[in-house]
């Protein structure tokens, strides 16, 4: 599925994947091209994290192709926002919750590689526990925003900064989430056993 900015024509590029044009007619030229900026800058990275939570191309395109039609219909409200990122973010996480329930399966958390890189400063205890059942158990415990630092810093590679971007939210905030998963991904570890274990630490 192609998807660019809008045509020099001032043709509108179906976004949603319905086969229908969206009614941007309205919009002022200037809301337009601020929409297709936005589309521009986030489509790819939400179509990354879409398919490292569901792990198929076809849901993960589909879950975008609803995230920009909804981000489509609340546009000239969202423009209003002081955080329009992190709307948008919030609408992306629903359509992968609903991606979720339409495959009747529960959620799997996303590529356990980006948790393993985590602990990869402490090579003694990564290599004595990272390859434990545990800590595939460990993972599913951390807290969703978490979850999303560690995914979008190290399984993406993206900056603090781009991470927070794309979240909506400060890059000091992107920091303490990593070193909160950092340290209850450790914590987990060396406590196989603690029934307690599932208490998340939450922002």
């Amino acid at each position: 599925m192609t998807h660019g900015g809008p045509e020099t024509s001032g043709e509108a590029e179906d976004v949603t994947g319905s086969g229908q044009r969206p009614a941007m007619d309205d919009w002022s030229t200037d809301n337009q091209l601020t929409f297709w900026a936005f589309h521009e800058r986030r489509y790819t990275k939400y179509l990354r994290y879409a398919y490292a939570q569901l792990g198929s191309d076809a849901d993960a395109e589909e879950a975008v192709a609803h995230t920009f039609e909804q981000i489509m219909k609340k546009w000239l409200y969202m423009l209003g926002m002081e955080s329009l990122d992190g709307y948008a973010w919030s609408i992306l996480k629903g359509r992968i919750v609903d991606a979720r329930r339409k495959r009747a399966k529960r959620p799997e958390p996303t590529d356990v590689s980006a948790f393993e890189a985590v602990l990869a400063d402490g090579r003694d205890d990564y290599e004595l526990l990272a390859g434990t059942i545990h800590f595939y158990t460990a993972v599913r415990r951390l807290s969703e925003r978490q979850r999303d630092a560690v995914v979008l810093r190290y399984g993406f590679d993206l900056s603090t900064a781009e991470a927070a971007e794309l979240m909506g939210v400060e890059d000091a905030t992107v920091r303490s989430q990593l070193r909160l998963a950092r340290n209850r991904l450790r914590q987990l570890l060396a406590n196989p056993g603690n029934t307690n274990g599932d208490r998340k630490v939450r922002a």
